[in-house]
């Protein structure tokens, strides 16, 4: 016995409700620039810039108690994260603190990295600090640069892709679709004042992939289906092939769903902004996939007629 997750055979019609859906995602995209206009986005250390203090001990690293030891020194956005390299010896343990600008300071003063380091040796009395990094504005508005050009140019890596293998109505309804799960995605970061920094954006990249992947096997279905379905209008068509693909797409975004979330509530503070993006990206690409690629296509329209053959040499046409 085969476990699914969808009936072998539906029938549901996706563009019933295509109006409320389709403008649904409009909203959503108006209220993600209104949001970024009014809160904007809660940039992390990596973009706001801030001081990273690397510590090492041959007792192993407690984020927890190093976190509990600086909370009440009123640092704002601090990130702890051990390190793991195979070059370490079996006593050597490694961490990364980083603390974010102070009151447009660009890099922390050294009395509060002497206060820093006076609260860590509170939790561990054998620990050293073998290096203070400072990240300044002018570093941290070129990684911003560079994180707009990452997704600009997956985004335009991808409609390469899709107009290559199949048309450019399908190229344009997928990057649509890709940029309104990172859109959407942003808003909810920027409404709800989540941090953003750089594993954000590999998320995003990470979700411009995943949503890519299950478009392209609805638009491959529809490709098929238009060579075997001739007559058969193009709105039915895919109605068809998002149905006839429906239990592969909900088995993938459920399993994938599932690992998601066990390491949103068991993975730790560290990668749980970049899990949480992973996981409502999935749940968006999913519904783009449905509800967003097929409609534009649709509303584009696709030239279903035979491509005719070459006509040949003026004699083409004369019996030898």
């Amino acid at each position: 016995m085969r476990l699914r997750l969808a009936p072998e055979k539906t029938n549901i019609d996706f563009f019933r409700v295509q109006y409320l859906t389709f403008g649904a995602s409009i909203i959503l995209i108006l209220l993600t620039f209104l949001s970024l206009a009014v809160y904007g986005l809660n940039l992390g250390i990596d973009f706001r810039g801030g001081t990273t203090i690397r510590t090492e001990s041959t007792l192993a690293v407690d984020v927890g108690e190093y976190r509990q030891a600086l909370s009440n020194l009123d640092l704002g956005d601090v990130t702890i994260s051990q390190v793991f390299d195979p070059a370490f010896r079996d006593d050597q343990h490694v961490a990364m603190v980083r603390i974010q600008a102070q009151d447009g300071v660009e890099a922390v003063t050294p009395e509060i990295i002497a206060r820093i380091e006076a609260k860590l040796k509170t939790v561990d009395p054998q620990i050293t600090f073998p290096s203070v990094e400072s990240v300044g504005p002018k570093v941290s508005a070129e990684l911003i640069w560079q994180a707009l050009l990452a997704v600009a140019a997956g985004s335009f890596g991808i409609l390469c892709y899709v107009w290559l293998r199949f048309e450019w109505q399908f190229a344009i309804g997928t990057v649509a679709a890709l940029l309104h799960d990172v859109i959407v995605t942003v808003g909810v970061f920027s409404f709800f004042q989540l941090k953003f920094d750089l594993t954000i954006v590999a998320a995003l990249l990470t979700i411009l992939g995943y949503s890519v992947n299950d478009t392209v096997v609805i638009f491959d279905r529809l490709r098929e289906n238009l060579s075997k379905y001739k007559t058969m209008p193009l709105r039915d068509l895919m109605n068809l092939s998002a149905n006839e693909t429906l239990s592969r797409t909900i088995m993938t975004a459920m399993t994938t769903m599932i690992a998601l979330t066990s390491l949103l509530i068991f993975g730790g503070d560290v990668i749980r902004g970049f899990v949480f993006a992973m996981l409502f990206g999935v749940i968006i690409g999913t519904y783009s996939t449905l509800y967003v690629a097929k409609n534009i296509v649709l509303f584009i329209g696709l030239n279903r007629e035979p491509k005719k053959p070459n006509a040949g040499s003026q004699y083409a046409d004369i019996d030898a």
